[in-house]
């Protein structure tokens, strides 16, 4: 019988491996490779070798046809008990926060005590296939019974039907690349070149520290020899970033996107712990912080929206449900996607005109502390595997919030596909 009432979503902590380059050290691991070493981390940080999760849930967008079943694969791979049950899901770079999202509801409302959120993914190790053309004629090949059908499916074959097909990172329907859309965002929104490289700069900085102070010690497990993200440029300054050319609009002069105040594509892979407050109590485990609340939301980009502005709607319908306001957080994690996308977001939100005419408030949301945001730095410094960069953030704020004693923060996600997934966690 489901509980009467909702519980809270206990987060009891998570584990990452080193977020690297992509085709650097994790060139030779898997989507499967490294979602294991993640899961893992969690299995020996809190003693869970041989228990029964409740689910896991995770996900990948870099996938091969043969990891439809990743994250199952994955948990018969770590320590967990082999009768935990795990499925895959796939939100693009909102991946494991929305696993984390779907999961903290089934505990909420009483059907299972325990979660594990994670996402994974590799550019690396991406998937090479043959075009449409070749793949009908193997097919044809396979199912031949005779001579004449072996020679029937060969017909007319062409050399050139052997060129691979890479997988592509524009959107499907407009063909534009991500940084791309943003190149026209930081236009509309009048983002200047020497903003984002400062953000940039700052992200880079305050990683470096947080690494320097020990914070992520305990969140990061190493894989492959890696200890530390490889990304990351602690000796970085803003006038190194003012070198870099402009890296998706070359041509009119005007492009302000850098690879500097852009993220890498990148390798890596992430895990959270979720429970019930009983559950966490029985197995003696402190919690960090709440997961207390959820939101998602989408853009019409294919009708000229910014492709990546749908947390700006999401956090604003988010605030409306829970009757708080932008100021009423400790902390602020923006996935910093590029430093552009963040500074549109925080300009939408200070504009009179887009949240009356876009998000339908009678005035604009705010501002918001600098002092309060992405504090330990983001994805500019980390870099973003996909799917692997919700499970990052929540674990980083979770822990802030525990260090802190109390508070709320707040977690803002884009997507490819004009999506945005948010969340509220708090610790009382």
């Amino acid at each position: 019988m489901l509980s009467s009432s909702l519980r809270r979503v206990a987060i009891i902590g998570g584990s990452r491996i080193p977020f690297c380059r992509s085709n650097t050290l994790y060139s030779d691991l898997s989507n499967l490779d490294m979602l294991t070493a993640a899961i893992d981390g969690l299995a020996d940080k809190f003693d869970l070798a041989d228990v029964e999760i409740g689910e896991v849930g995770a996900g990948a967008v870099i996938s091969h046809s043969k990891d439809w079943n990743l994250a199952r694969e994955a948990v018969l791979a770590t320590r967990l008990s082999p009768l935990t049950s795990a499925y895959t899901l796939q939100m693009a770079c909102g991946t494991s926060l929305q696993a984390a999202l779907q999961l903290g509801a089934k505990i909420a409302c009483g059907q299972i005590d325990s979660a594990i959120a994670a996402g994974s993914d590799t550019t690396s190790d991406a998937p090479i296939v043959f075009g449409r053309k070749f793949a009908k004629r193997l097919i044809k090949l396979a199912n031949a019974k005779s001579m004449g059908e072996r020679l029937a499916a060969l017909k007319g074959f062409n050399p050139k039907e052997l060129a691979p097909v890479a997988p592509g990172s524009g959107e499907p329907r407009t063909k534009m690349a991500m940084g791309e859309y943003c190149e026209l965002m930081a236009k509309e929104w009048g983002i200047s070149r020497i903003d984002q490289d400062r953000l940039a700069y700052n992200s880079h900085k305050k990683a470096a520290a947080a690494y320097d102070q020990g914070f992520f010690d305990d969140l990061i497990v190493p894989c492959a020899g890696v200890s530390r993200d490889n990304h990351l440029r602690a000796d970085t300054t803003q006038a190194k970033l003012a070198t870099l050319k402009p890296a998706f609009d070359r041509k009119s002069g005007k492009g302000t996107l850098t690879a500097g105040n852009s993220t890498p594509l990148t390798d890596g892979a992430s895990s959270v712990l979720l429970a019930s407050e009983d559950w966490a109590k029985a197995r003696g485990l402190p919690i960090q912080a709440y997961l207390t609340y959820g939101k998602t939301a989408a853009v019409d980009f294919v009708a000229g929206e910014g492709l990546l502005m749908a947390p700006t709607v999401a956090v604003a319908r988010l605030l409306q449900d829970t009757g708080l306001s932008l100021q009423d957080f400790d902390y602020y994690e923006i996935h910093e996607a590029f430093a552009a996308q963040v500074l549109c977001t925080l300009r939408a939100w200070e504009s009179d005109k887009y949240c009356r005419e876009r998000l339908g408030l009678a005035k604009a949301l705010g501002s918001i502390d600098p002092d309060k945001l992405n504090v330990k730095g983001s994805s500019l410094a980390f870099g973003h595997p996909f799917a692997a960069t919700g499970g990052r953030i929540v674990a980083t704020l979770a822990k802030l919030l525990e260090q802190k004693g109390s508070g709320r923060g707040l977690i803002s996600v884009c997507t490819a596909g004009g999506m945005g997934v948010v969340a509220v966690l708090e610790r009382p």
